[in-house]
């Protein structure tokens, strides 16, 4: 039987936003469930990500939490090494017990590069070791312009990321380890009757943010990747190489309002929902749900969402066996009557062929037909 086809001599294209001024050399802003970017300066530029290095640390830890390989009730000795590490501390003692609970908290909140350390010896002994998995998580997620070198973030020939790269892992996070997220929204963190302060302060100044993390070294300069959610939009902004605090602060809160004033995300067709139902013939039951693999979330700029029409696209006579997952058609978009983007339509359950009474009683209808 034929199959439709749609034209793609001319695609449509939502009228670009202009960017906002950003006092930064590397940015992006991104929508967490779209994965849309919404605007970006140098997003793919390697630079040094100083200390958002830890989001990828954390990264790899839930997932040794996840798997059962570490529990948050562990408890750990503390190395020398580890509580010698510079810069950002929990002032662990060489000698003394950690809960990785409390490690892990530490580092999300404060940076704690003795408590990073600390987890890091834990799980794998050696920091080299610990650093290959974190290079092999991110060339799962496609992190093409990222390479580490070291779990804590401090400067090192090699040691690079890229805004995208950084934004990117920050939604893979809240994504896949949402019973940790909210680690990533502490003000504060007391450890041994010592209280400081996340460097995050749009924590403070802005109560949609709940995350997620902040760096500074001398060639990094001030770097934050931050998400906030509004109204069941969330955004995520990432800022490198800021020239101070301030600028790092003014930066993510500006793309943040500029995402959220300018644009709109929808959820168009949640996965595993029939987006329709079809006729199958020569089965051991007569009707196909079909829908999308994954939640399909669309973001274009504010009013636009009003000209978007869906056409789904099936082929005819469709017929038995049917694998769960397998492409029976389109999913077709159309932006102000002009194609705009397509999607595969997939079998959402398994059909088996029918008996010979069902197929006997379809060949006739068909025939009819």
């Amino acid at each position: 039987m034929a199959v439709l086809f749609i034209c793609r001599l001319s695609w449509a294209a939502p009228p670009e936003v202009p960017p906002p001024d950003i006092a930064a050399p590397a940015w992006i802003l991104l929508d967490h469930d779209s994965g849309q970017m919404l605007a970006e300066k140098n997003s793919d530029k390697p630079l040094p990500p100083a200390s958002l290095t830890k989001l990828m640390t954390a990264y790899v830890l839930f997932g040794k939490l996840k798997s059962g390989n570490l529990s948050l009730n562990d408890k750990i000795s503390i190395s020398r090494r580890a509580a010698q590490a510079r810069g950002a501390r929990l002032f662990l003692r060489a000698g003394s017990m950690a809960r990785v609970e409390d490690l892990l908290k530490g580092m999300l909140a404060i940076s704690a590069n003795d408590a990073t350390m600390a987890l890091v010896e834990h799980t794998e002994k050696h920091e080299a070791t610990f650093v290959m998995l974190m290079n092999v998580a991110a060339r799962a997620l496609e992190l093409r312009q990222t390479v580490f070198m070291n779990a804590t973030g401090h400067d090192e020939n090699g040691h690079v990321s890229s805004a995208r790269d950084l934004a990117r892992l920050t939604s893979a996070l809240i994504r896949e380890f949402p019973e940790y997220y909210p680690w990533f929204a502490r003000k504060e963190f007391t450890y041994n009757e010592i209280t400081q302060h996340n460097h995050n302060a749009l924590l403070w100044r802005d109560p949609s943010v709940d995350g997620v993390k902040t760096g500074q070294t001398r060639s990094a300069g001030y770097c934050l990747s931050s998400s906030s959610r509004r109204d069941g939009m969330r955004l995520i902004a990432t800022v490198l190489g800021a020239r101070d605090e301030s600028a790092r602060v003014r930066s993510g809160q500006k793309l943040l309002e500029h995402g959220f004033q300018h644009f709109e995300t929808r959820l168009l067709y949640a996965a595993d929902v029939p987006a329709l139902r079809v006729r199958l013939w020569m089965g051991d039951q007569s009707t196909l749900p079909l829908g999308v693999r994954r939640n399909l979330y669309l973001t274009l700029p504010r009013g636009w969402h009003d000209k978007l029409q869906a056409r789904l696209v099936v082929r005819e006579a469709l017929a038995a066996p049917v694998q769960q997952g397998q492409v029976m058609g389109t999913l077709a978009l159309e932006l102000d009557r002009q194609p705009y983007a397509e999607y595969p339509l997939v079998a959402l359950k398994e059909i088996e062929t029918g008996n010979v009474f069902q197929r006997t009683i379809d060949r006739i209808q068909l025939w009819l037909q």
